[in-house]
């Protein structure tokens, strides 16, 4: 009989049953939660263990010269990077590696131990270095293509330029300013690993160049003004020196050079002295040329005349009870004469006419006190007090250049200033930004335009200035600063230093100094030069001006820039065939002399098409009641030519940028009338061609 089959326990069953559902419904909603809800984060983890991402330099906008000649350019370059887990033995693969890329083997072995996927060895290694690396034949050492900075010229323009780091960030000058539109975005490389730590893939995003930059600078400018400060330096064993060259018609900034110097490609070898821009960021006590604003200032208020005569006291003034000695004893000298042999007497009488709230007010507007705005890091703000802060005996100190602090491209374009026909221009270093918004390049005109400019003192004051400054290299303290068939503008200086263990002024270091510009009557180029503690002989006229004389020499030959000697008068037969109309001058004299005896009235001259300083040279020669309205070419006057002006009234002269074309968009404030009884300027400014 077969056995019968006990019955199932309906209570087990159904607690199996409960149980089997419970822990399929658990592991259901498990599995749900893994790879549904959780799914992002443990992809991200596997991918962490599994990846590994490295960023990769990107490849660096190019700078230019204004000639598109390049300064600072990116190469491709190779990159070594190590995988230890494929490294058998670290200590000899870190001891072959450290011979060939001058690394300490210690701190290499270090890295190269462990189960890590991947470190850097060395970044950017030379083609040599990477050529000795591959015939090693090192496993677990691996090679990736990044972009190295490099400057072609070395030291050229390197405090302008600047230096970027090892990732490729800016760390000075344009590099650092203009870092984030020149750098582009980096690249990325993939390692790809299996479970036991072995990289067997590599993927990765290229990187995106950067935007370019084109300069104001003329790299063969650059070089001149270089090697003429070197060779200064080497002549005159001074601390420190700088040159600015600038363009005072746009206020670009055609070269800027430092000493000591650096090369960017291996910056790390240099000191911070060498690498700091003293022509930017430098703060010295200008000294006499400083006198350019005082006389400036004096001009402009009606305070003086330059043939004014003044009593120089012997070369001794005495200011709230101190007494300031002129470098030479002076007696009775025209202002002219003074501001020739730098007559400290002479400027400070001149300084107190003005007073203390004017003369600041002239100092602010001819941009001292405050950064230019260059696009450059670190410009100084200068140093200067508000009157308030004056003790007695300052307007003195201030008259002569001392008791302020001024760099040399705020004295540059102050000297522009003059050049310029009274209009302040901002210096520019940038000629083409990083979004590709250029400057317009038709004319010098129209890049006027484009930048900011405001008057500071009138044609009138300009001329005479002018005048006084032409003076100083003919007949004056900068004589050995002229140029071989131009003319030239300038003034010398020569300031002690304080001397910071005694807080008075040393009896050892002083500051060299030379500004001007040149040619004379239709400048072309601004320059500074200033030298930092020159030992032996130290004086401006002497160490300065003769570097000034070998930069405009070179830069005028290199742009072909016409000589502006003297040409030979013309001969009586010569003067007559002249036609009428190309000759209006010619009775100038006469029609002014009948106008000043009280005559009905003159024939009003064609001043149409010519440039501000034609115009007031003329005018102060003849001695014609004009008036001056903006600047750049005339396109305007009132009354007409050929009109006959009456008595009491004056002729109004209109100018703008572009002369005949386009009208200016504003127009700068209306300049004094020059009287008939302003003073007759010299020969040489009444030779001034009608040039823009």
């Amino acid at each position: 009989m077969p056995k019968r089959t006990p019955p199932v326990n309906r209570r087990h069953f159904i607690l199996l049953t409960a149980f089997l559902g419970a822990w399929t419904a658990l592991i259901a909603g498990r599995l749900i939660q893994l790879q549904i809800f959780e799914h992002d984060s443990y992809l991200r983890r596997a991918r962490r263990q599994q990846e590994q991402t490295v960023e990769i330099s990107p490849v660096r906008g190019v700078i230019y010269d204004r000639n598109l000649r390049p300064l600072a350019m990116s190469v491709e370059v190779e990159s070594v990077f190590a995988v230890p887990a494929e490294i058998p033995d670290g200590e000899p693969t870190a001891r072959l590696l450290a011979k060939v890329l001058d690394l300490n083997a210690t701190e290499l072995e270090k890295k190269l131990d462990g189960d890590r996927s991947f470190s850097w060895v060395k970044r950017k290694v030379t083609a040599r270095e990477a050529d000795r690396i591959r015939q090693l034949n090192l496993k677990g050492i691996h090679f990736q293509k990044e972009s190295k900075r490099f400057y072609p010229k070395r030291e050229l323009a390197a405090h302008v330029l600047g230096h970027v780091g090892v990732d490729d960030q800016g760390l000075a000058g344009l590099e650092l300013i203009y870092d984030k539109a020149i750098r582009g975005k980096p690249g990325e490389m993939l390692m790809e690993r299996d479970a036991r730590r072995r990289w067997f893939g590599r993927t990765g995003r290229p990187s995106s160049p950067g935007e370019n930059l084109v300069l104001t600078l003329d790299e063969g400018i650059q070089y001149i003004a270089e090697r003429e400060l070197d060779t200064a330096m080497a002549a005159t064993r001074a601390r420190s020196a700088a040159v600015v060259v600038q363009d005072p018609r746009t206020g670009e900034i055609l070269a800027l050079a430092n000493r000591p110097t650096f090369n960017p490609n291996i910056y790390g070898d240099s000191n911070q002295d060498a690498m700091r821009n003293s022509a930017v960021g430098g703060i010295y006590e200008p000294g006499s040329t400083f006198k350019i604003i005082t006389l400036a200032a004096a001009f402009e208020e009606g305070e003086a005349t330059p043939d004014e005569r003044m009593d120089c006291q012997m070369g001794v003034i005495n200011i709230a009870g101190h007494t300031i000695h002129d470098w030479k004893a002076f007696g009775i000298l025209s202002v002219e004469q003074a501001f020739q042999n730098s007559s400290d007497v002479c400027a400070i009488k001149l300084a107190m006419r003005v007073g203390d709230r004017d003369l600041y007010r002239y100092i602010r507007d001819f941009g001292f006190g405050s950064p230019t705005g260059i696009e450059l890091p670190g410009e100084a703000r200068g140093m200067i007090r508000p009157p308030e802060r004056w003790w007695k005996a300052s307007i003195g100190a201030i008259a002569m250049g001392q008791e302020i602090g001024v760099s040399p491209l705020q004295m540059v374009a102050a000297a522009s200033t003059i050049a310029n026909d009274g209009v302040w221009m901002k210096p520019s270093i940038i000629r083409k930004d990083h979004s590709r918004n250029e400057l317009p390049q038709a004319s010098a005109a129209q890049q006027v335009m484009a930048r900011e400019g405001r008057r500071v003192v009138s044609p009138q004051t300009a001329a005479r200035m002018q005048r006084l400054m032409e003076g100083v290299i003919e007949l004056g303290t900068g004589k050995s600063a002229k140029p071989k068939g131009y003319t030239a503008a300038g003034k010398t200086g020569t300031a002690q230093k304080l001397d910071p263990a005694t807080g008075t002024y040393s009896l050892h270091n002083f500051i060299a100094s030379f500004v001007g510009y040149t040619p004379a009557e239709s400048p072309q180029f601004a320059i500074i030069v200033m030298l930092d503690s020159p030992r032996g002989e130290y004086h401006g006229g002497t160490v300065a001006a003769p570097v000034f004389r070998r930069i405009a020499e070179q830069a005028l030959a290199y742009r072909n820039v016409p000589s502006s000697e003297p040409q030979p008068p013309l001969s009586l037969a010569s003067q007559q065939a002249v036609p009428p109309a190309e000759n209006e001058f010619a009775d100038a004299a006469a029609d002014a002399t009948q106008f000043l005896e009280g005559s009905p009235g003159l024939i009003v001259p064609n001043f149409v098409g010519q440039a501000v300083r034609s115009v007031t040279a003329r005018a102060l020669e003849r001695r014609l009641p004009v008036a001056i309205e903006g600047h750049g070419i005339a396109y305007e006057q009132d009354p007409a030519p050929g009109a006959m002006l009456p008595a009491g009234e004056r002729i109004v002269v209109r100018f703008r940028i572009g002369g005949l074309g386009k009208p200016e968009a504003a127009r700068p404030r209306i300049a004094p009338p020059i009287s008939p009884s302003s003073p007759v300027p010299s020969a040489a400014a009444a030779a001034w061609p009608a040039s823009g």
